[in-house]
């Protein structure tokens, strides 16, 4: 009898609404982690500076009233609320099969929306892993999707001096944790 792999993590792919050219990543995460974790992993993979609040929006069809995210929101959901401290990737994920689709929205006032697609199952050990993506990530407090866009077209002038929007190495993103990289 042939040994099966384990396929204890998962493929994921997050791209950003509203720009075009488009903006995405693609990493694998340990299914194990939990919504906090794989929070920062994108955070990590986007470039953000992961300082606004977010959470995770799921549901059926158009309608994504169900929320994952921190203590506090719970009473801004409409639907089922899950403690993102709490709910694992393995067990959000179940027996379900793949690709399933979700919102993650990042930085209420510049409504950063990145749609997350959970491509497939795969096996490997150890951290998150960066496994492509193209174009950098907007500027953090540049105003969200429209005011990116009119910077990406001159209209208005870019928040910081010597952004070059085009700019995307793979192998330089670190999903080690920032308090961890400045503390050496």
């Amino acid at each position: 009898m042939a040994k099966t792999i384990a396929t204890n993590r998962v493929e994921v792919k997050v791209f950003l609404y509203g720009i075009q050219p488009q903006i995405w990543r693609r990493f694998s995460i340990s299914a194990d982690v939990t919504f906090v974790a794989f929070s920062d992993a994108i955070q990590a993979a986007m470039g953000w500076d992961n300082k606004h609040p977010h959470e995770f929006r799921h549901g059926t069809s158009k309608r994504l009233i169900d929320v994952i995210g921190p203590i506090g929101l719970e009473d801004q959901t409409v639907g089922e609320f899950q403690d993102e401290a709490v709910l694992t990737l393995a067990a959000f994920l179940g027996r379900r099969r793949l690709p399933i689709r979700i919102l993650y929205r990042y930085d209420f006032a510049d409504e950063w929306i990145h749609e997350i697609v959970f491509e497939k199952r795969v096996a490997g050990e150890g951290g998150p892993r960066m496994l492509g993506g193209v174009r950098a990530c907007p500027q953090e407090d540049c105003g969200g999707s429209f005011q990116y866009m009119q910077a990406l077209h001159g209209d208005i002038e870019w928040w910081r001096p010597g952004y070059d929007p085009e700019a995307f190495d793979p192998a330089a993103v670190s999903f080690e944790s920032k308090k961890a990289r400045r503390s050496r």
